[in-house]
């Protein structure tokens, strides 16, 4: 057996306010589900990369509300992105310069934190 060979990546957030939670990542950040069910929602990333929103009280794990993770998205458009949220009533941080990236956090309805961020700074 030869060392891990990962082909695809999927990470589980276990929510109580799960309703909320997935109107969030379907409706504010427009990401279209992959996969639908009762209670669990698989939005695809990118390429191989899945985010799902479970129901904590359906699922066999407890939810950490937010503790302890931040999921981390290089996108495109760092400005344009942080202006759309904001429309969106999306309370988002300041972008600061940092690791030789422009970065800003924001939370969804769960309290996970979400970094945007982009390569280089703005001149």
């Amino acid at each position: 057996m030869g060392a891990l060979e990962v082909r695809r990546t999927n990470t589980i957030l276990y929510c109580r306010r799960w309703t909320e939670t997935v109107q969030f990542y379907r409706d504010v950040l427009g990401l279209a589900g992959h996969w639908l069910g009762e209670w669990f929602v698989e939005f695809r990333l990118a390429p191989g990369t899945f985010v799902s929103i479970a129901d904590a009280a359906r699922a066999t794990i407890a939810p950490a509300a937010g503790a302890g993770i931040t999921l981390s998205w290089q996108v495109a458009d760092v400005d344009g992105f942080h202006r759309y949220l904001e429309d969106s009533g999306v309370t988002a941080g300041p972008i600061t310069n940092r690791w030789g990236a422009r970065c800003f956090y924001f939370h969804d309805p769960e309290g996970h934190r979400l970094e945007a961020w982009a390569d280089g700074e703005r001149h």
